[in-house]
C-alpha cells in the first residue's frame, strides 16, 4: 500500500539523505517506539494484576507486544502498511501511569482544573514532546518525531476533552499539545480516525479481553467452572452491558456467552498442570483467531477486496463478535478487578499517586533532569503542575512505591 507523501512527513524535518522508501519510513517509526524508554517502562506497569504478583500474568509491555502481533497480522490482511499498525499498537499504552487505569483516575482528579489527565492524551504528549529523540531548531523537544500516518494511527480518541462525538470521558490531546495534533490531523474530519487506529483499537480489545481471562484462570482468581454457573455469571452479564456494550441487549450478551462456551475452547477445570496450561493457551489462540477473522470477513464484505488504509474504510466489528468480546472483558472485571482485595489495593495505589504529585510540587528538585528543565520553563502554576504530573505518569509501579516509601511516610 503506497501512502501519500504527506503521510510520511515528520513533525521536524530530518536529513533528506536518510529518506528512503515508504516502507523504510514507517519501519523507522516502529524502531523508534520499540527502542524508547517509555516502552521499556511498561514492563513494570500494571495490566490487571501488579507486576511481580505472579510469574505468569501480563504487564503493560507484554500486553502491548501481543496487541502489536494481532494488529500487524490483521492490518496486513486488510492491506495496510503493517509497520504503521505495529507502531500504533506498540505505542497505544505509553501514556499509562503507574497502576494502570487506577493511577489514571488519581491523576485525572488532581488535574481537573488544568484539563485533566488521560492516558491517550499522555501518549501523544510522550511521542511528540517528552520522549527524547529529536528537537526543533529552536531547541524545543519534538519527541520521537514519527510520521504523520503513525501519529494519526496512535490517536484512538482524536478530540480534546469534552469534544467527543459520542458520550465518553476519553480524549486524545491536551490543549497545550493542540499544535502537533492539528498538524497530524490535517486531512481528517471531526472525530473520524484512520483505519489503522480502528485496527489498533480492536486488536487492543481482543488482546486484553482474552488475555485477562487467561491470566485470571492461571493465577487462581477465576475457576473456569464458574463460567458455566448461571448464578455466578448473572452479575457478569450486568457488567458486560453496563460497562462494555450498553447498546446490546442482555439476550444478545447471554447468547454470546453460550457461543463461547459451546465453542469447546473454554477449559472445564484448571489445576495448573502442563495439560491445563496447554488447554488454556489453546483457548487464547482460538479466540484471537475467532475475533480477528470475524472482523476481517465483515470488513471485506463491506469494503471489497482491495488494499484498505488511512481514510478509505472503517473497520467493521459484527455485534455478535463485539458481544463475545464484552463478555470476556466483564469476566475479568467482575472476578478480578472488582474483588474486595483488589479494591482495597487500588485505594492504596491512588494514595501513592496523589502523595507523589504533592511531593514533586513541593520540591521540584526531585524531578528527573529533563523534567526539571521543563518545570523551570513553566510560565504559570498550571504548566508547572502538568510537568509534575508528567513525572509521576512516567514512573513504574515499583519506582512509585519506592519513592513514596522514601518521601511520604
Amino acid at each position: 500500500m503506497t501512502y501519500a507523501a504527506a503521510d510520511r512527513e515528520r513533525w521536524v524535518a530530518e536529513d533528506p539523505a536518510q529518506k528512503r522508501s515508504d516502507r523504510d519510513d514507517f519501519a523507522r517509526d516502529r524502531a523508534r517506539v520499540l527502542h524508547s524508554a517509555s516502552l521499556r517502562r511498561l514492563a513494570a506497569k500494571t495490566q490487571v494484576l501488579s507486576p511481580g504478583a505472579d510469574d505468569f500474568v501480563r504487564n503493560r509491555l507484554t500486553h502491548s507486544l501481543e496487541v502489536a502481533q494481532i494488529g500487524r497480522e490483521l492490518g496486513a490482511a486488510l492491506g495496510c502498511n503493517a509497520d504503521v499498525v505495529d507502531t500504533a499498537c506498540l505505542a497505544h499504552d505509553l501514556g499509562h501511569p503507574p497502576f494502570g487505569h487506577n493511577g489514571e483516575t488519581a491523576l485525572d482528579a488532581l488535574t481537573e482544573d488544568i484539563g485533566g489527565f488521560e492516558g491517550n492524551a499522555q501518549t501523544l504528549r510522550i511521542l511528540t514532546r517528552l520522549e527524547a529523540k529529536r528537537v526543533h531548531p529552536d531547541g524545543r523537544p519534538a519527541g520521537l518525531n514519527l510520521t504523520r500516518a503513525s501519529l494519526d494511527a496512535v490517536t484512538k480518541y482524536p478530540w480534546m476533552r469534552g469534544e467527543s462525538p459520542y458520550p465518553t470521558k476519553k480524549f486524545g490531546v491536551y490543549a497545550e499539545d493542540l499544535e502537533v495534533f492539528t498538524w497530524l490531523r490535517f486531512t481528517a474530519e471531526g472525530g473520524v480516525r484512520p483505519f489503522e487506529a480502528d485496527i489498533m483499537d480492536w486488536s487492543d480489545d481482543v488482546a486484553y479481553s482474552i488475555h485477562d481471562v487467561e491470566d485470571a484462570i492461571a493465577s487462581g482468581h477465576l475457576d473456569p467452572r464458574w463460567l458455566r454457573d448461571r448464578d455466578a455469571m448473572t452479575p457478569v452479564l450486568t457488567v458486560a452491558r453496563e460497562s462494555y456494550a450498553g447498546d446490546l441487549s442482555e439476550d444478545t450478551l447471554a447468547s454470546a456467552l453460550t457461543r463461547l462456551l459451546d465453542s469447546g475452547a473454554v477449559p472445564t477445570a484448571y489445576a495448573g498442570t502442563r495439560r491445563d496450561l496447554a488447554t488454556l493457551k489453546d483457548m487464547t489462540s482460538q479466540f484471537i483467531g475467532r475475533f480477528a477473522l470475524a472482523v476481517e470477513v465483515a470488513t471485506r464484505e463491506a469494503h471489497g477486496g482491495g488494499p484498505l488504509a488511512r481514510y478509505r474504510a472503517r473497520l467493521v466489528v459484527p455485534d455478535g463478535t463485539r458481544a463475545e468480546c464484552a463478555i470476556l472483558k466483564a469476566v475479568a472485571a467482575h472476578f478480578v478487578m472488582r474483588s474486595q482485595s483488589r479494591l482495597d489495593l487500588m485505594e492504596r495505589e491512588r494514595e501513592i499517586v496523589t502523595d507523589l504529585v504533592a511531593a514533586y510540587v513541593g520540591d521540584p528538585t526531585r524531578l528527573d533532569p529533563d523534567l526539571r528543565a521543563d518545570h523551570a520553563a513553566a510560565s504559570n502554576d498550571a504548566q508547572a503542575l502538568r510537568v509534575c504530573v508528567d513525572q509521576v505518569a512516567s514512573l513504574t509501579d515499583p519506582r512509585a512505591v519506592l519513592l513514596h516509601n522514601q518521601w511520604c511516610r
